[in-house]
Protein backbone atom coordinates (compact mmCIF):
# COMPACT_ATOMS: atom_id res chain seq x y z
CA UNK A 1 0.00 0.00 0.00
CA UNK A 2 2.96 2.11 0.81
CA UNK A 3 4.52 1.91 -2.53
CA UNK A 4 1.42 2.56 -4.23
CA UNK A 5 0.78 5.67 -2.02
CA UNK A 6 4.09 7.12 -2.86
CA UNK A 7 5.35 6.07 -6.27
CA UNK A 8 2.80 7.63 -8.38
CA UNK A 9 2.18 11.06 -6.58
CA UNK A 10 6.20 12.05 -6.41
CA UNK A 11 6.47 10.83 -10.34
CA UNK A 12 2.85 13.32 -11.24
CA UNK A 13 3.56 16.06 -8.77
CA UNK A 14 4.78 18.62 -11.90
CA UNK A 15 2.56 21.38 -11.17
CA UNK A 16 2.85 24.95 -10.29
CA UNK A 17 -0.30 25.71 -8.74
CA UNK A 18 -1.16 28.59 -6.70
CA UNK A 19 0.59 29.75 -3.44
CA UNK A 20 -0.94 28.31 -0.34
CA UNK A 21 -0.73 30.46 2.67
CA UNK A 22 0.85 28.31 6.12
CA UNK A 23 2.49 29.17 9.29
CA UNK A 24 6.28 29.57 7.95
CA UNK A 25 8.19 26.52 9.05
CA UNK A 26 12.10 27.35 10.30
CA UNK A 27 13.91 25.64 7.82
CA UNK A 28 11.76 26.59 4.65
CA UNK A 29 12.22 28.75 1.82
CA UNK A 30 10.16 32.09 1.10
CA UNK A 31 9.29 30.85 -2.15
CA UNK A 32 5.30 30.61 -3.49
CA UNK A 33 4.11 26.90 -2.30
CA UNK A 34 1.51 24.86 -4.63
CA UNK A 35 0.71 21.82 -2.33
CA UNK A 36 -0.46 19.15 -4.28
CA UNK A 37 -4.50 17.59 -3.47
CA UNK A 38 -5.03 16.01 -0.24
CA UNK A 39 -6.57 13.03 -2.23
CA UNK A 40 -3.65 12.25 -4.52
CA UNK A 41 -5.41 13.74 -7.65
CA UNK A 42 -2.77 14.74 -9.96
CA UNK A 43 -2.45 18.46 -10.90
CA UNK A 44 -1.57 19.27 -14.93
CA UNK A 45 1.88 20.91 -15.57
CA UNK A 46 1.77 24.86 -16.65
CA UNK A 47 3.87 25.30 -19.65
CA UNK A 48 7.22 27.24 -18.58
CA UNK A 49 9.58 28.95 -21.31
CA UNK A 50 13.14 27.83 -20.96
CA UNK A 51 14.80 29.60 -18.09
CA UNK A 52 18.16 28.27 -17.65
CA UNK A 53 21.31 30.13 -18.51
CA UNK A 54 23.56 29.77 -22.04
CA UNK A 55 27.18 29.50 -22.29
CA UNK A 56 29.15 32.19 -24.03
CA UNK A 57 31.00 31.57 -27.12
CA UNK A 58 31.37 27.58 -26.25
CA UNK A 59 33.80 25.72 -28.42
CA UNK A 60 32.13 23.54 -31.04
CA UNK A 61 32.25 20.33 -28.96
CA UNK A 62 29.71 17.91 -30.43
CA UNK A 63 30.84 14.49 -30.29
CA UNK A 64 34.56 15.75 -29.29
CA UNK A 65 36.22 13.97 -26.05
CA UNK A 66 35.12 16.57 -23.35
CA UNK A 67 36.39 16.39 -19.67
CA UNK A 68 34.44 17.08 -16.74
CA UNK A 69 34.15 17.72 -12.67
CA UNK A 70 31.34 16.87 -10.76
CA UNK A 71 31.25 18.68 -7.99
CA UNK A 72 28.27 17.69 -5.30
CA UNK A 73 27.40 18.93 -1.64
CA UNK A 74 30.56 16.90 -0.22
CA UNK A 75 32.44 13.69 -0.63
CA UNK A 76 32.48 10.65 1.14
CA UNK A 77 28.86 9.89 2.21
CA UNK A 78 26.68 7.21 0.60
CA UNK A 79 24.63 9.56 -1.39
CA UNK A 80 27.10 11.48 -3.31
CA UNK A 81 29.26 8.17 -3.60
CA UNK A 82 26.44 6.39 -5.33
CA UNK A 83 25.54 9.91 -7.78
CA UNK A 84 29.12 9.94 -8.80
CA UNK A 85 29.19 6.32 -9.34
CA UNK A 86 26.11 7.33 -11.84
CA UNK A 87 27.99 10.09 -13.62
CA UNK A 88 31.00 7.51 -13.92
CA UNK A 89 28.68 4.87 -15.84
CA UNK A 90 27.32 7.46 -17.96
CA UNK A 91 31.04 8.41 -18.59
CA UNK A 92 31.88 5.22 -19.32
CA UNK A 93 28.88 4.30 -21.78
CA UNK A 94 29.11 7.69 -23.86
CA UNK A 95 32.79 6.77 -24.68
CA UNK A 96 34.29 10.37 -24.76
CA UNK A 97 33.68 11.93 -21.54
CA UNK A 98 36.77 12.46 -19.35
CA UNK A 99 34.31 12.68 -15.91
CA UNK A 100 35.88 12.82 -12.11
CA UNK A 101 34.17 13.67 -8.90
CA UNK A 102 35.41 16.12 -6.41
CA UNK A 103 34.61 18.10 -3.32
CA UNK A 104 35.18 19.20 0.56
CA UNK A 105 34.13 16.70 2.83
CA UNK A 106 31.87 18.84 4.88
CA UNK A 107 28.34 20.40 3.60
CA UNK A 108 30.59 23.85 3.02
CA UNK A 109 29.63 26.35 -0.06
CA UNK A 110 32.53 28.73 0.39
CA UNK A 111 34.94 25.12 -0.14
CA UNK A 112 32.18 24.68 -2.94
CA UNK A 113 32.66 27.43 -4.39
CA UNK A 114 36.63 28.08 -3.92
CA UNK A 115 36.70 24.13 -5.99
CA UNK A 116 34.64 24.97 -8.85
CA UNK A 117 36.35 28.40 -9.44
CA UNK A 118 39.65 26.81 -9.40
CA UNK A 119 38.38 24.39 -12.36
CA UNK A 120 37.46 27.48 -14.16
CA UNK A 121 40.77 28.54 -14.48
CA UNK A 122 42.18 25.40 -14.98
CA UNK A 123 39.88 24.76 -18.20
CA UNK A 124 37.13 22.20 -18.23
CA UNK A 125 34.42 21.54 -20.57
CA UNK A 126 31.71 20.87 -18.16
CA UNK A 127 30.62 21.22 -14.14
CA UNK A 128 27.75 19.35 -12.48
CA UNK A 129 26.94 20.76 -9.15
CA UNK A 130 24.96 20.28 -6.07
CA UNK A 131 24.13 23.48 -4.08
CA UNK A 132 24.87 24.03 -0.83
CA UNK A 133 23.14 27.78 -1.41
CA UNK A 134 21.07 28.50 -4.59
CA UNK A 135 22.06 31.44 -4.23
CA UNK A 136 26.04 31.80 -3.22
CA UNK A 137 27.01 29.18 -5.63
CA UNK A 138 25.10 31.33 -8.74
CA UNK A 139 28.25 34.00 -9.26
CA UNK A 140 30.67 31.24 -9.87
CA UNK A 141 28.36 29.25 -11.76
CA UNK A 142 27.55 32.12 -13.89
CA UNK A 143 31.55 32.24 -14.24
CA UNK A 144 31.56 29.32 -15.83
CA UNK A 145 29.16 29.75 -18.15
CA UNK A 146 30.53 33.15 -19.38
CA UNK A 147 33.95 30.98 -19.72
CA UNK A 148 31.87 28.96 -22.37
CA UNK A 149 31.47 25.98 -19.98
CA UNK A 150 28.87 23.82 -19.80
CA UNK A 151 26.96 24.09 -16.57
CA UNK A 152 24.50 21.19 -15.45
CA UNK A 153 22.81 20.61 -11.62
CA UNK A 154 21.51 17.77 -9.89
CA UNK A 155 20.06 16.79 -6.30
CA UNK A 156 20.03 20.86 -5.00
CA UNK A 157 19.64 23.63 -7.97
CA UNK A 158 21.22 26.84 -8.46
CA UNK A 159 19.27 30.04 -9.76
CA UNK A 160 17.95 29.12 -13.02
CA UNK A 161 19.86 31.02 -14.97
CA UNK A 162 23.65 30.40 -13.34
CA UNK A 163 23.20 26.79 -14.88
CA UNK A 164 21.82 25.11 -18.26
CA UNK A 165 19.80 22.07 -16.77
CA UNK A 166 19.07 20.64 -13.61
CA UNK A 167 17.64 16.87 -13.29
CA UNK A 168 15.53 17.28 -10.34
CA UNK A 169 14.95 14.01 -8.26
CA UNK A 170 11.12 14.16 -7.61
CA UNK A 171 9.00 17.63 -7.65
CA UNK A 172 9.25 19.75 -4.38
CA UNK A 173 5.17 19.13 -3.81
CA UNK A 174 5.33 15.52 -4.52
CA UNK A 175 8.23 14.97 -1.70
CA UNK A 176 6.29 16.42 0.56
CA UNK A 177 2.99 14.78 0.22
CA UNK A 178 4.77 11.75 0.45
CA UNK A 179 6.42 12.49 3.34
CA UNK A 180 3.90 14.28 5.10
CA UNK A 181 1.33 11.40 4.12
CA UNK A 182 3.50 9.13 5.43
CA UNK A 183 3.83 10.39 8.56
CA UNK A 184 0.43 11.25 9.60
CA UNK A 185 -0.35 7.53 8.51
CA UNK A 186 2.15 6.33 11.14
CA UNK A 187 1.72 8.85 13.92
CA UNK A 188 -2.14 9.99 13.43
CA UNK A 189 -3.15 13.32 11.61
CA UNK A 190 -2.85 15.06 15.21
CA UNK A 191 0.55 13.88 16.00
CA UNK A 192 3.54 16.11 16.54
CA UNK A 193 6.54 15.83 15.15
CA UNK A 194 10.15 17.61 14.71
CA UNK A 195 12.39 17.79 11.24
CA UNK A 196 16.32 17.32 11.33
CA UNK A 197 17.48 19.00 7.80
CA UNK A 198 21.43 19.65 6.70
CA UNK A 199 21.07 23.62 6.97
CA UNK A 200 18.29 26.32 6.86
CA UNK A 201 19.92 27.54 3.18
CA UNK A 202 19.95 23.88 1.26
CA UNK A 203 17.80 24.63 -1.34
CA UNK A 204 16.19 21.08 -1.69
CA UNK A 205 15.88 20.51 2.07
CA UNK A 206 14.36 24.38 2.34
CA UNK A 207 12.04 23.83 -0.94
CA UNK A 208 10.82 20.72 0.41
CA UNK A 209 10.23 21.92 3.83
CA UNK A 210 7.96 24.97 2.50
CA UNK A 211 6.15 22.58 0.37
CA UNK A 212 6.08 20.38 3.69
CA UNK A 213 4.17 23.17 5.55
CA UNK A 214 1.68 24.11 3.32
CA UNK A 215 0.71 20.49 2.66
CA UNK A 216 0.30 19.50 6.11
CA UNK A 217 -1.33 22.78 7.09
CA UNK A 218 -3.77 22.25 4.26
CA UNK A 219 -4.51 18.44 4.56
CA UNK A 220 -3.82 18.01 8.00
CA UNK A 221 -4.75 20.82 10.32
CA UNK A 222 -4.30 19.30 13.27
CA UNK A 223 -0.72 17.82 13.03
CA UNK A 224 1.94 20.04 15.19
CA UNK A 225 5.23 20.71 13.58
CA UNK A 226 7.29 21.04 16.49
CA UNK A 227 10.94 22.24 15.64
CA UNK A 228 13.72 22.39 12.39
CA UNK A 229 17.34 21.41 13.49
CA UNK A 230 20.37 21.89 11.59
CA UNK A 231 22.70 18.74 11.19
CA UNK A 232 24.99 19.74 8.42
CA UNK A 233 25.02 16.27 6.97
CA UNK A 234 27.03 15.03 9.54
CA UNK A 235 26.32 11.89 11.04
CA UNK A 236 27.51 12.53 14.78
CA UNK A 237 25.74 15.61 14.51
CA UNK A 238 22.63 14.34 13.07
CA UNK A 239 22.33 11.57 15.43
CA UNK A 240 22.85 14.24 18.56
CA UNK A 241 20.32 16.73 17.09
CA UNK A 242 17.67 13.63 17.18
CA UNK A 243 18.65 12.50 20.40
CA UNK A 244 18.31 15.97 21.81
CA UNK A 245 14.79 16.33 20.19
CA UNK A 246 13.81 13.31 22.13
CA UNK A 247 14.90 14.35 25.24
CA UNK A 248 13.14 17.62 24.95
CA UNK A 249 9.61 17.22 23.83
CA UNK A 250 9.59 13.52 25.73
CA UNK A 251 6.31 12.14 25.29
CA UNK A 252 5.40 15.08 23.03
CA UNK A 253 6.89 14.10 20.58
CA UNK A 254 6.03 11.63 17.79
CA UNK A 255 7.96 11.80 14.84
CA UNK A 256 11.19 13.04 13.19
CA UNK A 257 11.18 13.39 9.62
CA UNK A 258 15.26 13.20 8.11
CA UNK A 259 15.56 15.10 4.95
CA UNK A 260 18.71 14.25 4.68
CA UNK A 261 20.59 10.70 3.68
CA UNK A 262 22.04 10.91 6.85
CA UNK A 263 19.61 12.61 9.24
CA UNK A 264 17.25 9.56 8.57
CA UNK A 265 19.59 6.75 9.71
CA UNK A 266 21.18 8.48 12.19
CA UNK A 267 17.56 9.38 13.86
CA UNK A 268 16.68 5.53 13.34
CA UNK A 269 19.83 5.12 15.76
CA UNK A 270 19.33 7.58 18.38
CA UNK A 271 15.38 6.56 18.67
CA UNK A 272 16.66 2.76 18.91
CA UNK A 273 19.11 3.65 21.70
CA UNK A 274 16.73 5.47 23.58
CA UNK A 275 14.28 2.63 23.47
CA UNK A 276 11.55 4.77 21.80
CA UNK A 277 11.15 1.98 18.77
CA UNK A 278 7.36 2.17 18.24
CA UNK A 279 6.95 4.88 20.42
CA UNK A 280 8.75 7.36 18.22
CA UNK A 281 8.10 7.04 14.46
CA UNK A 282 11.50 7.81 11.75
CA UNK A 283 10.33 9.01 8.29
CA UNK A 284 12.63 10.17 5.86
CA UNK A 285 14.76 9.87 2.96
CA UNK A 286 17.69 7.95 2.94
CA UNK A 287 19.67 5.23 0.77
CA UNK A 288 19.28 1.70 1.79
CA UNK A 289 22.33 0.26 2.67
CA UNK A 290 22.31 2.45 6.31
CA UNK A 291 18.77 1.70 6.69
CA UNK A 292 18.87 -1.45 6.53
CA UNK A 293 19.52 -2.83 10.11
CA UNK A 294 16.67 -0.80 11.92
CA UNK A 295 13.80 -1.84 9.15
CA UNK A 296 14.80 -5.11 9.43
CA UNK A 297 14.47 -4.65 13.39
CA UNK A 298 11.09 -2.95 12.39
CA UNK A 299 11.75 0.68 14.36
CA UNK A 300 11.58 1.92 11.09
CA UNK A 301 8.59 1.06 8.53
CA UNK A 302 10.21 2.50 5.71
CA UNK A 303 12.39 4.69 3.86
CA UNK A 304 12.31 6.37 0.49
CA UNK A 305 14.71 7.69 -2.10
CA UNK A 306 15.03 8.03 -5.96
CA UNK A 307 17.83 6.18 -7.43
CA UNK A 308 21.14 8.48 -6.82
CA UNK A 309 23.13 6.33 -9.03
CA UNK A 310 20.25 6.97 -11.80
CA UNK A 311 20.57 10.77 -10.49
CA UNK A 312 24.05 11.43 -11.64
CA UNK A 313 23.66 9.03 -14.87
CA UNK A 314 20.96 11.39 -15.70
CA UNK A 315 23.11 14.81 -14.97
CA UNK A 316 25.90 13.27 -16.98
CA UNK A 317 23.83 12.54 -19.82
CA UNK A 318 22.64 15.98 -19.95
CA UNK A 319 25.63 17.29 -19.81
CA UNK A 320 26.75 15.70 -22.40
CA UNK A 321 23.60 16.37 -24.92
CA UNK A 322 23.78 20.11 -24.03
CA UNK A 323 27.76 20.18 -25.16
CA UNK A 324 26.28 18.62 -28.00
CA UNK A 325 23.69 20.57 -29.11
CA UNK A 326 20.95 17.80 -29.10
CA UNK A 327 19.63 18.59 -25.08
CA UNK A 328 18.69 22.74 -26.15
CA UNK A 329 15.78 25.33 -24.92
CA UNK A 330 12.37 24.18 -25.90
CA UNK A 331 12.97 20.55 -25.67
CA UNK A 332 9.74 18.79 -24.18
CA UNK A 333 11.59 15.34 -23.03
CA UNK A 334 15.23 14.26 -23.10
CA UNK A 335 16.71 10.64 -23.95
CA UNK A 336 18.88 10.00 -20.87
CA UNK A 337 20.81 6.55 -22.16
CA UNK A 338 19.53 3.57 -20.51
CA UNK A 339 16.52 5.71 -18.12
CA UNK A 340 14.59 6.45 -21.71
CA UNK A 341 12.40 9.58 -22.06
CA UNK A 342 12.67 11.82 -19.15
CA UNK A 343 10.31 14.93 -18.74
CA UNK A 344 11.27 18.19 -18.94
CA UNK A 345 9.24 20.61 -16.16
CA UNK A 346 9.61 23.97 -15.30
CA UNK A 347 11.64 25.41 -18.13
CA UNK A 348 15.08 23.44 -17.69
CA UNK A 349 14.18 20.85 -15.00
CA UNK A 350 14.65 17.21 -16.24
CA UNK A 351 11.94 15.00 -13.30
CA UNK A 352 14.15 11.91 -12.77
CA UNK A 353 11.04 9.85 -12.53
CA UNK A 354 9.41 7.90 -9.72
CA UNK A 355 11.54 6.53 -6.55
CA UNK A 356 11.92 3.16 -4.50
CA UNK A 357 10.34 3.06 -1.11
CA UNK A 358 12.22 0.64 1.04
CA UNK A 359 10.54 -1.85 2.83
CA UNK A 360 11.57 -4.91 5.18
CA UNK A 361 10.31 -6.92 2.49
CA UNK A 362 12.62 -5.48 -0.22
CA UNK A 363 15.53 -3.65 0.91
CA UNK A 364 18.36 -6.56 0.81
CA UNK A 365 17.59 -6.25 -3.40
CA UNK A 366 19.24 -2.70 -2.98
CA UNK A 367 22.57 -2.43 -2.69
CA UNK A 368 23.80 1.34 -2.62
Amino acid sequence: MLRSMITPLLALALSAGTSHAAPAWTGADDQPTSPLACDGAPAAAAPVAYNGGTPTKAPERKGKTIKVVDVPKLVGIGYFNSTSQGVKEAAKELGNVDAKTDGSTKANIDDQITLIDNYITSGVDGILFSANDPVAIAPVLKKALAAGINVVGYDADAQADARQWFVNPATPNGVAKSLIDTLAKEIGPDGSFAIVTSTFTTPNQARWIAEMSAYQAKCYPKMQWLETVEAQEDNILSFNQANTLINKYGSDLKGIIGMTSVATPAAADAVTQAGQCGKVSVVGLATPNPMKPYIKAGCVKSAVLWSTVDLGYAAMEALRAAADGTLKPGDKTFKAGRLGELQIINGSQILLGSPAVFTKDNIDKFDF
